[in-house]
C-alpha cells in the first residue's frame, strides 16, 4: 500500500514537472482563435541542419525539443525515396507582421485567406514548419500532387505532425505544405480517427500537453 501510494505521488510529481516545463501555448488553437503575445519565443531554438533545408543558404530554426522528430521524419522520407526538406520554420512576431504586410500590399484583402496576422501564426511557436519537395521549382503550390505529400499523409503522424489546414477548413486555404508538431500521441489519435486538430475542443487537446515531446 505504501509503495503504491509513493509510486502514485512520484508519478504525479513527474507529470506536474513536465507540465511546468511545457508552455501551454504549444497546443493552443491559433488561426484567428487564440492570440500569441509578441513576447513569446520558444525557450530554445535549434538551427535546422543545412542538409535538411531546401535553401541551404537560408537559415531556418525550430524548437530544439522538436528537432529530433523532424530529423527522423526527413531521414525516413529520404530512405523511402522521397525528397523532403524544410523550407520555413520559426517566425518571430515581427517577422510575421512584416510578411503579412507585404502580402497585403500585393494581394489586398485576399491575403487574409492564406496569411496569418502577427500573433495568430503557428510559426511563432517554433513547432510548425512548411515542407517542400523537388520538381516544383521551389514553389509550395502543387505540393499536394506529389508522392511526397502522400507519404506525409501516411507517415507524418508517426513523428508527431498533423496537417493544420486541410481542404475545406474554416480558417485558411488548403495548405498541404504546412504541418504542426503536436506530439506523437495526439497526432496518432488524429490520424486514426480522421479528425483534424481544429475540430477538437481545447480542453481535450490540453490533455496531450504532458506527452508532447515524448
Amino acid at each position: 500500500s505504501v509503495e503504491g501510494t509513493v509510486g502514485s505521488l512520484t508519478g504525479s510529481v513527474s507529470t506536474l514537472e513536465k507540465l511546468s516545463e511545457t508552455d501551454p501555448e504549444l497546443l493552443a488553437k491559433y488561426s484567428k482563435v487564440y492570440f500569441l503575445s509578441e513576447h513569446f519565443t520558444p525557450p530554445q531554438l535549434s538551427a535546422v541542419d543545412p542538409l535538411y533545408l531546401y535553401y541551404e543558404w537560408r537559415p531556418e530554426s525550430i524548437d530544439a525539443r522538436e528537432w529530433p522528430f523532424v530529423r527522423n521524419m526527413l531521414d525516413a522520407a529520404h530512405a523511402d525515396g522521397e525528397k523532403l526538406w524544410v523550407v520555413s520554420g520559426y517566425r518571430s512576431f515581427d517577422k510575421q507582421a512584416d510578411l503579412k504586410s507585404r502580402y497585403t500590399v500585393q494581394y489586398g484583402s485576399g491575403a487574409n485567406t492564406f496569411a496569418a496576422d502577427q500573433g495568430y501564426s503557428e510559426h511563432q511557436l517554433g513547432t510548425a514548419a512548411d515542407f517542400i519537395t523537388s520538381g516544383l521549382g521551389g514553389e509550395l503550390e502543387g505540393f499536394e500532387n506529389t508522392s511526397t505529400y502522400q507519404w506525409m499523409r501516411q507517415n507524418a503522424y508517426r513523428y508527431g505532425f498533423t496537417l493544420s489546414y486541410p481542404q475545406n477548413n474554416a480558417y485558411y486555404i488548403f495548405e498541404p505544405w504546412h504541418w504542426r508538431f503536436v506530439g506523437i500521441e495526439l497526432a496518432t489519435y488524429l490520424h486514426n480517427t480522421g479528425k483534424q486538430f481544429y475540430d477538437l475542443e481545447q480542453r481535450d487537446i490540453d490533455k496531450y500537453l504532458v506527452n508532447l515531446f515524448d
